[in-house]
């Protein structure tokens, strides 16, 4: 388990490595700074206009700079079809570099961003605008990414552990034994879920992402974009916040929420948000953020109940 003094540490070398490649690129970041430490490390090279984005917290078996890669693409082409959005520094080159064992990526820093209630009802038609461009988009984008072996061997790493219990790790792997195929491939979710559209979304927490200026609403961060059903960007937002949803996604054309794939991907989240327990060892403050979630999914009818 990490201390607090290797994580301020790993800290203080992300930080120290954007520095150092943001100064190789042509920047002036003598004045840099962490603004965020979680998943990411996130670094204002200030004096210059750029945040540098150092993922810290990455689950076994994945890699940061494929997703870093397509995050990039899909920030781009959203900017150049008119989303507002964050979009890549034009300062550097738009792509990942790998800095002292660290992939980073450089963004153009917000300015006068305001607080937030994070309301999902209040967000939603903002949500379904993005699925609306997504729908369009051209590049190419994995299948649920990130989902494909993260799970499975989460649940491997939890086996003997004492960050869940054993019946819960049983109950956990029986469900995902379930839930799986849908996930894995889209003839694998078309076998489960027939005649239900997929297309490109952004695969995490869309209205929880989403950045408030004084004249603007920005999306931001597509590190889990990719394919899959609208409602995998919708769980557990609640009944009213679907209900926004819907009324915004019929005037853009796009189909009403199926209520049993919404169920399923609800589900999903909730073994990927207990496979996350996994993660502890790096960052022990999940512990905390998780248990509430854990308890909720603990209290709940064993799927497909």
């Amino acid at each position: 388990m990490i201390t607090e003094e290797q994580r301020a540490a790993r800290s203080r070398r992300a930080r120290d490595a954007a520095v150092d490649a943001g100064t190789a690129l042509g920047l002036d970041a003598s004045e840099a700074e962490v603004v965020y430490d979680v998943f990411s490390v996130v670094v204002d090279l200030a004096p210059a206009p750029v945040v540098a984005r150092v993922p810290v917290v990455t689950p076994r078996g994945t890699s940061s700079a494929g997703f870093q890669r397509t995050e990039l693409d899909v920030a781009r082409w959203l900017a150049s079809v008119g989303v507002p959005t964050v979009v890549p520094s034009g300062l550097v080159p738009a792509e990942p570099v790998v800095r002292d064992g660290f992939a980073m990526t450089f963004w153009e820093k917000v300015v006068d961003i305001v607080p937030s209630d994070y309301d999902p009802v209040r967000r939603m038609p903002d949500v379904a605008r993005l699925h609306s461009v997504l729908a369009r988009y051209p590049g190419e984008t994995g299948f649920f990414p990130g989902m494909r072996g993260y799970v499975d061997l989460a649940f491997d790493d939890l086996e003997g552990s004492d960050l869940l219990a054993a019946d819960d790790l049983a109950r956990a792997r029986a469900e995902w034994r379930l839930l799986s195929p849908a996930v894995e491939s889209p003839a694998g979710f078309a076998a489960m879920f027939p005649g239900v559209s997929v297309q490109v979304v952004h695969g995490d927490a869309p209205f929880y992402n989403l950045i408030e200026t004084g004249d603007t609403t920005l999306y931001s961060d597509y590190e889990h974009v990719g394919v899959a059903p609208v409602e995998w960007d919708l769980a557990h937002t609640g009944e009213e916040a679907i209900a926004a949803y819907e009324d915004a996604a019929v005037d853009l054309g796009l189909r009403t929420v199926d209520r049993g794939v919404l169920s399923a991907m609800e589900r999903v989240r909730d073994l990927q948000m207990v496979a996350c327990l996994a993660l502890v060892p790096q960052l022990p403050l999940l512990v905390e953020g998780l248990s509430s979630t854990v308890e909720t999914w603990r209290a709940s009818a064993p799927w497909p109940g």
